[in-house]
């Protein structure tokens, strides 16, 4: 499996997106700024609508990318996404991180990149493939079952958050919470075996 350019993304795909900060720092400070960079995806993704006033944010129509899974960690993130439509994914992150970028140079009084380069893509071309990319997506942090910051508590039901289509990750497992969080769980610990036996590159 190799990257795939970003000019090269396809309807009806699912990716790995991934990208951290440069030189490795961090992009996210505080707690605030997690649920931001949230809050920023749902109104880009349809899932939160603003007036005008309070956003300048111009959101796809709803069901442009689906969100399978996603863990935001100090210095990096992690997206497993289907595109939907002709638009591709690049408008996405880029319209993301940008909005997020202003956000934190505001904020912090700061001015520069904050990410390094471009983010990275690779093509998820099999269930089997995106299962353990999501439990590996879900094994970041160590806090797995209490962490804030990822989608693990929202596929299982735990969490009212709404970025995610949990049907399709679950449909791999039986429909069954309980067997997803069973097989994250039991890969804990097992990233770079994970990441090894896939053939896949993460942070």
């Amino acid at each position: 499996m190799q990257y795939r350019d970003y000019k090269l993304f396809s309807a009806g795909n699912y990716y790995h997106i991934f990208n951290r900060g440069v030189n490795k720092q961090l992009i996210f400070f505080d707690d605030q700024d997690y649920t931001q960079f949230l809050k920023r995806l749902r109104i880009i993704l349809g899932k939160l609508v603003l007036p005008p006033s309070k956003s300048r944010i111009q959101p796809f129509a709803p069901g442009t990318f689906t969100i399978l899974a996603y863990c935001l960690m100090p210095n990096h993130f992690h997206f497993l996404i289907k595109q939907n439509t002709l638009i591709n994914i690049d408008k996405l992150i880029l319209k993301l991180c940008t909005s997020y970028v202003c956000y934190i140079n505001k904020k912090y009084s700061r001015i520069g990149n904050l990410f390094q380069d471009r983010f990275k893509a690779k093509l998820v071309d099999t269930s089997e493939y995106a299962s353990y990319l999501s439990a590996y997506i879900h094994n970041n942090p160590s806090n797995v079952k209490t962490y804030e910051y990822s989608s693990f508590q929202e596929i299982l039901g735990i969490s009212p958050e709404s970025i995610c289509d949990r049907s399709i990750l679950l449909s791999w497992f039986e429909n069954s919470t309980t067997h997803y969080e069973d097989f994250v769980m039991s890969h804990q610990n097992r990233n770079e075996e994970i990441k090894k036996t896939f053939d896949f590159e993460g942070f």
